[in-house]
């Protein structure tokens, strides 16, 4: 087998009700010239029969999210290596806006806007365009680059360089690798690099629950080193 561009690569655990519309959607992609890498924790449902049918699959039962995309990393095969979540939606051009922005030698890494996949509030949609928009774009002209792992893209050979998400991190582990790809070379944003994820996480613990926990977590990441050691699956 070849050598792809781009690596897609997706951890998953009993993800049957979101997983396929995701792979299916990265099917119908403009972009071609790639491959698609599921990380499995472990499913009991429908996962690992839905992920064989769209690309490889690779088991990894070790806890946390790190391990697993660290694992599809180890697999791949492309230059680029692009991190979405089981629940995530890539928009139609999402490859083809990520090759265009890895012909530029200097980027490293690179992510664009998040925004909700379910019809939702206004509200909760602002917070989305907040985050990852204007908060991420802000870290990034700041030099404390924060991407978030469900759209994150990096060069392979500075993910390597950067050995990998920080396996001992059960939280914040994208924001951690973010900090040290910012030394090898230029972070970018691109606002056509857009993906759509769902809001299942905010609809359990409730908008206000959803900001205490994240705004504690970063103070106890940038101010100690030591976020959240548990991050509750929402199915």
């Amino acid at each position: 087998m070849g050598k792809e561009r781009i690596s897609v690569i997706i951890p998953a655990i009993n993800e049957q009700k979101y997983i396929r519309h995701s792979l299916e959607n990265l099917k119908r992609q403009s972009f071609k010239d790639f491959e698609i890498i599921v990380v499995d924790g472990g499913s009991t449902d429908g996962t690992q029969a839905i992920a064989r049918r769209y690309g490889r699959l690779i088991i990894d039962k070790r806890k946390g999210i790190s391990p697993a995309r660290n694992a599809g990393a180890r697999a791949a095969k492309g230059d680029i290596l692009l991190f979405l979540d089981a629940d995530t939606k890539p928009s139609r051009d999402l490859l083809v806006t990520y090759d265009k922005i890895f012909k530029n030698r200097k980027v490293v890494a690179a992510t664009g806007p998040i925004l909700p996949l379910e019809k939702t509030k206004g509200n909760i949609v602002a917070g989305y365009k907040f985050v990852s928009i204007l908060f991420v774009k802000a870290s990034i002209a700041l030099g404390r680059p924060s991407i978030v792992g469900s759209n994150f893209a990096v060069r392979r050979s500075a993910f390597e360089k950067a050995r990998g998400f920080d396996e001992r991190l059960m939280t914040y582990e994208d924001w951690d690798l973010s900090s040290r790809l910012k030394r090898l070379g230029k972070i970018a944003y691109s606002d056509d690099a857009v993906v759509n994820t769902s809001i299942r996480r905010i609809a359990a613990w409730g908008m206000f629950g959803y900001f205490v926990y994240h705004t504690l977590n970063i103070f106890r990441y940038h101010l100690f080193g030591r976020p959240h050691t548990e991050y509750k699956q929402i199915r």
